[in-house]
């Protein structure tokens, strides 16, 4: 108050402002780092000192190394070397993939039986190993196929001549190599985020699509340096099968020292290699890393070539010009795009361990209905809405669509519980918006969507890039086809996923807080579309807390807390006659 009093008596006219200076005269002086200086010259005499020491000194034989650095023995084993390390680097990282996606099943005995096999191989070291299968003919003298308890036999082949130094040392790296390398993978699919999964799973994706084209590209990015390490390690771990006399690059060089006794000259021939071999790994594995890094950072530095590679990219088909007529159109006139469906909610309950989230729920929505779902956070809105599309099983009663219920076949009075596949089929025709928008990120916005229209509905690529176009158009983001997600903004990537879901033609859409991840200037434009789909005839259910929206575009406004539909009706009546207590209450606080 005192400061107040003190300065309300200034005149505007004695506020004078500052004259203007000039600061081009002034030297600007870089900040000095003596610590860095004195790190730098310390670098500078040891890598001086070590290359003064290494060329100068006639003990390392250089004469005798480049006698045999080319030499056609060495050759040979580098030769070998590189064989066994591209075979079991290529094998090991299969069968480790094909071990990391059983470590993540949801069967017990399979991934019991990867946990067992990984176990088992990391703790036998290689060169054990490789002794072990050198010598399986002691225990096994045949190898056997035939029908098992049985006399019938297949095939009948001596161990010892099927088991060469070559195939032991091949066998031997790659089990060792894919054990560790399945952790990696392993690893690397855990790092992926749970709403990757949710997304694909949301548009109906199969299984095995999900695995190698959303979850494993975006868990490369973790993969890539351990993976690459582990295979640089396979490259000197080739060293090892000296014990199987088996003549790759070490034991060749082993063999000529031990003639000519020139041992250092002879193993920096070897070094020299390995150090070669490792550069070239080293970049490629910079290369690669850049690849799978694509929509990872906002301007990703070109790869080599890649200009030359664009030339032969098909271009995108051009709309006509009835379809570019929807650029301004929004979706007024889009009602041939989706046709809605009625939802029917049966007293579905869904418990997480003790706490019940969702307690005997009724509610039916008629089709073409836009329906809001308010209520205070846990209140259980975003479970309902998940147990819609089926992306949460419930423990009782059912849901269905347009009779359809959803997660089971009917015949008669009995319902079947269908298998992933079928779920994920029917599951196309519920689409959904996520609250944090669950685009995959190594997608550009048109790979985005035309991935379900393609593999689950089975359109042909030129009909899904023109519905995308003409999506992108109507959302108003043409001309940010072939940006990555990352390049966006909140708003724009939430477009993009109202977009890609309705790509799918789906009956329903349902919407998870659509805006409650956006800045506040960017709500309006998420807000827009929703409204503009609501008088499309699509069923819309959302769940959000912009109570003015829900108001004015909403048929039917549902309250939840608890677990329960404490009250469903119109928005004239919710929002001005609320008959429970708990919905007058909780609407004081947020009208």
């Amino acid at each position: 108050m005192a400061l107040t009093t003190d300065f309300a008596g200034i005149e505007p006219a004695s506020r004078t402002a500052e004259p203007k200076q000039d600061y081009s005269r002034y030297r600007i002086v870089p900040a000095r780092h003596p610590e860095r200086l004195a790190g730098t010259i310390f670098a500078a005499v040891v890598i001086i000192a070590v290359l003064y020491s290494t060329f100068t000194n006639p003990r390392w034989g250089w004469g005798v190394f480049a006698e045999w650095f080319f030499a056609e023995p060495v050759l040979v084993g580098l030769g070998r070397t590189l064989l066994l390390t591209a075979l079991a680097a290529i094998s090991g990282s299969i069968l480790g993939t094909a071990l990391a996606l059983a470590r993540v099943s949801k069967s017990p005995l399979l991934s019991g039986l990867s946990w067992g096999y990984i176990w088992l191989l990391r703790s036998i070291p290689v060169i054990v190993l490789l002794l072990i299968l050198n010598n399986l003919g002691y225990l096994y003298e045949t190898i056997e196929i035939g029908i098992p308890f049985t006399d019938t036999v297949f095939i009948d082949y001596p161990t010892v001549q099927l088991l060469t130094p070559f195939a032991a040392a091949f066998l031997g790296l790659t089990l060792n190599q894919s054990a560790f390398f399945a952790e990696i993978v392993r690893g690397g699919i855990l790092s992926v985020d749970h709403g990757q999964l949710e997304a694909a799973a949301a548009l109906g994706l199969p299984r095995r699509r999900q695995a190698f084209r959303i979850v494993l590209p975006q868990a490369m990015r973790s993969i890539l340096p351990t993976g690459f390490n582990e295979l640089i390690g396979l490259a000197k771990s080739t060293s090892m099968v000296y014990v199987l006399a088996l003549p790759e690059l070490f034991y060749t060089v082993q063999v000529i020292y031990r003639r000519n006794l020139e041992v250092i000259p002879l193993l920096m021939v070897a070094t020299v290699w390995y150090l070669i071999i490792m550069t070239v790994l080293s970049v490629a594995q910079h290369y690669i890393e850049r690849y799978f890094s694509r929509g990872a950072v906002r301007n990703p530095t070109p790869l080599p070539f890649q200009a030359f590679f664009e030339r032969f990219r098909r271009p995108l088909p051009v709309l006509d010009s009835a379809a570019d007529k929807v650029r301004n159109l929004g979706f007024h006139d889009a009602t041939a795009l989706r046709a809605g469906g009625a939802v029917r909610i049966h007293g579905i309950s869904k418990s997480f361990g003790s706490l019940k989230v969702l307690d005997d729920v009724e509610l039916n929505l008629p089709a073409g209905s836009v329906t809001a779902i308010l209520g205070p956070s846990g209140s259980g809105k975003s479970t309902l809405l998940r147990s819609i599309n089926h992306l949460e099983r419930v423990d009782e009663g059912f849901i269905s669509v347009d009779g359809d219920f959803v997660g089971y076949s009917r015949k008669g009075d009995t319902l079947y519980e269908l298998k992933e596949k079928e779920i994920l089929k029917r599951r196309a025709d519920i689409g959904m918006v996520f609250q944090s928008f669950n685009l995959f990120p190594h997608l550009t916005v048109l790979e985005n969507l035309i991935e379900a229209p393609i593999e689950v509905r089975g359109v042909d690529r030129e009909e899904a890039v023109q519905l995308a176009q003409e999506l992108l158009a109507r959302v108003g983001l043409s001309d940010k086809i072939n940006a990555y997600p990352r390049q966006l903004s909140g708003g724009q990537q939430q477009r993009v996923a109202i977009a890609r879901a309705l790509a799918l033609r789906p009956k329903v859409l349902l919407f998870d807080e659509p805006t409650s991840a956006l800045d506040p200037e960017l709500v309006g434009e998420v807000l827009d579309v929703i409204k503009e789909l609501a008088r499309t005839g699509t069923t819309l259910v959302i769940v959000t807390h912009e109570i003015g929206f829900a108001r004015e575009v909403a048929d039917t406004v549902v309250f939840m807390e608890n677990g329960r539909i404490l009250e469903a009706g119109p928005p004239a009546r919710i929002f001005t006659q609320a008959e429970h207590p708990r919905t007058r209450e909780f609407l004081a606080k947020v009208l």
